[in-house]
């Protein structure tokens, strides 16, 4: 699969470079520190970079693909530096190695950490700050458009994979309707919840509360930049689809496409590296578009 990368930019007249450059970096948030690491593509200056944000209960790397023990993120980011973009994908406050408890998450500082993250990258030195592209998946699709929207001009392609559209109905199936209304009246007091995979999470009202006050889809309407939308017809998480992903370019204005497959909401990553990697070539064919 990575012969068929490689394939595609050599087609495509994109320079394949074969090293990339990894580091941690650190920035602050309201006083606090969020955690990410740069890609770098060795041999290209100036390059453009992308930011990647991470879905509910992730971390930046992002799903590991058993079959190849690599997260999706830190796949995507060593491909994409081999083909010459430039990436930072960060651990939102209360998330990963990045300060604060997770309860206290909700999705207005994720939206913070991403506005914070863009400047960050564009005040670095290391990259082009004119050529400046996002890619958010799933609960990271909704704090992406919603960071599209408030960064005005900053950004000139962004990509949704599998976004969240209406965070609210889907954290309220998630969690179960009894669940949801508990969390909504916890205040300060975290609710244990129980995730369909079996993992126990706690959360506050906050984070409940939050889900109404962020609309990907009226955020994406302030967004007139290149819009790549990716779906899956597979997904139990976010859906139905291709309805789902569809209605945010219906209300979004500009070049805009829409990557429908056979997929669930990991890309079938379960069943190895094919589909993922279709996404991330994809993806990238997308960002050297609207970025070179």
């Amino acid at each position: 699969m990575l012969a068929r990368l490689v394939l595609t930019a050599a087609l495509l007249s994109v320079p394949v470079f074969a090293r990339a450059a990894e580091e941690r970096v650190t920035f602050s948030v309201g006083g606090m520190t969020v955690v990410g690491t740069l890609n770098m593509p060795e041999g290209v200056a100036n390059p453009p970079a992308v930011l990647l944000l991470h879905g509910f209960t992730g971390s930046r790397d992002e799903l590991e693909i058993p079959s190849v023990k690599e997260g999706i993120y830190a796949r995507a980011a060593r491909l994409w530096s081999a083909e010459g973009i430039a990436s930072l994908r960060i651990d939102y406050r209360y998330n990963g190695d990045s300060d604060g408890e997770f309860a206290d998450s909700t999705l207005e500082a994720h939206i913070a950490d991403g506005l914070a993250a863009l400047d960050w990258l564009a005040r670095s030195g290391r990259v082009d700050p004119s050529r400046l592209g996002l890619v958010g998946w799933s609960m990271g699709g909704a704090v992406g458009a919603a960071v599209a929207a408030r960064a005005g001009e900053t950004l000139d392609a962004v990509a949704l994979w599998a976004p969240g559209t209406n965070m609210a109905s889907a954290i309220a199936l998630m969690f179960g309707a009894e669940k949801f209304k508990e969390g909504l009246a916890a205040k300060d007091q975290p609710v244990t919840v129980t995730l369909p995979w079996g993992a126990e999470i706690a959360l506050k009202s906050g984070f409940f509360e939050s889900l109404y006050a962020v609309d990907p889809v009226a955020e994406i309407t302030r967004y007139s930049g290149p819009l790549f939308v990716a779906v899956g017809t597979k997904d139990d998480v976010v859906y139905p689809q291709p309805v789902s992903g569809q209605v945010l370019l219906d209300y979004h204005t500009g070049d805009e496409e829409l990557f429908v497959r056979e997929m669930d909401h990991v890309f079938n990553a379960f069943a190895g590296v094919e589909q993922v990697d279709e996404l991330i070539a994809a993806t990238g064919a997308f960002i050297r578009k609207n970025l070179d």
